[in-house]
């Protein structure tokens, strides 16, 4: 069987780095991005990492007609699926663009999938599906009760491939829940750069110390938490992307559907990551605390086990070095992919 993966929003934050441990673990990723939140210049910069440039298709995922051709010209033994909108706000501000390009991408995908005989799909979910947890750690098992637009399109996702699984069992289907990846890859060539206002808090502090923003807004300190703030599950990108591929050589094993959390299995408080990028970068983090946001939860994380003991995964990289390589990123690019210091 040919090692080629069609990796649809390859050109993203997780995307990309997933081509990076695709490329180390013997596959050969082909790259589908529209670019509308990604950038073409990582490409340039994956070549400098894995030695060799990688294929890169510039189009849509709900065209039809141009994946039933990159299907019959390329011999794609699996498909990992990244492309997505994933703003949770902008998914209550304008559902149907949501719907219409998480849902209905999925959707064309997989038919276009079923066409070609194509039946090995790793799909990028979210730990949103959960909503508001009732404990934590959460399972696998725990009810998903999605509280956004966003949520409910991955959820609606999450179930159309599980009939889909059901009806023709074939097909090896893996749905990996993950919580907040941050982080960047340890050469600082790729990591995130979000366009407009950052909706995730490392971004933020990270603006922070290298002096785009003034400080932090912390949302709440009276929380029953340690040390009064959230707490959050972060997980590495480059330990995602690692389980994204041993989530790949499971499905080779043997058909299946698989549901499984990508998590560190522990939280870590607002104030533990502000700390920690201060120990990273040597800048003082100035924050201030403001009022809790309205549905913002105290805390929740994940439990990995299962995907520890079906994956033979787990996240290896911790907070310090989750902080170190976004830090590495943010330094060398202030501007994100149009700096120039790193090319």
């Amino acid at each position: 069987m040919d090692n080629l993966i069609l990796v649809t929003g390859g050109a993203g934050f997780i995307g990309s780095h997933t081509c990076v441990a695709l490329s180390a673990a013997g596959y050969r990723p082909l790259i589908l991005d529209n670019l509308n939140n990604s950038d073409v210049r990582v490409l340039e910069r994956l070549a400098k990492i894995t030695g060799r440039p990688p294929s890169f298709i510039k189009g849509d995922v709900r065209d039809r007609t141009l994946l039933d051709r990159i299907f019959r010209e390329h011999n794609i033994s699996g498909v990992m699926h990244f492309a997505g909108l994933k703003a949770v706000g902008d998914s209550v501000t304008d559902p149907i663009l949501y719907y219409g390009n998480n849902v209905t991408g999925a959707l064309v995908l997989a038919e276009a999938m079923q066409a070609a005989a194509v039946k090995t799909l790793i799909f990028s979910s979210s730990a949103t599906v959960y909503g508001t947890p009732e404990r934590s750690p959460i399972p696998e098992s725990a009810p998903c009760r999605p509280a956004n637009p966003y949520g409910r399109s991955k959820r609606m996702v999450e179930q159309m491939l599980a009939d889909l699984q059901h009806s023709q069992p074939d097909w090896r289907i893996s749905l990996l829940r993950y919580f907040n990846p941050v982080g960047a890859h340890q050469s600082g060539l790729i990591g995130e750069h979000p366009l407009g206002n950052p909706n995730n808090l490392m971004p933020l502090v990270s603006q922070v110390a290298v002096g785009v923003r003034d400080q932090l807004a912390v949302h709440g300190n009276d929380y029953p938490t340690h040390d009064g703030t959230g707490i959050r599950d972060y997980v590495h990108v480059m330990d995602l992307a690692e389980g994204h591929v041993a989530a790949l050589r499971h499905a080779a094993s043997g058909p299946g559907l698989v549901t499984l959390n990508l998590s560190t299995g522990q939280g870590a408080s607002v104030l533990d990551v502000v700390k920690a990028f201060e120990r990273a970068s040597g800048q003082r983090i100035a924050y201030e605390v403001g009022p809790r946001r309205p549905g913002d939860v105290a805390a929740y994380w994940g439990d990995p086990s299962l995907a520890q003991v079906t994956l033979g995964w787990r996240a290896r990289r911790g907070m310090d070095q989750m902080c170190a390589d976004t830090w590495r990123w943010q330094q060398q690019n202030p501007q994100g992919y149009e700096s120039d210091g790193a090319l």
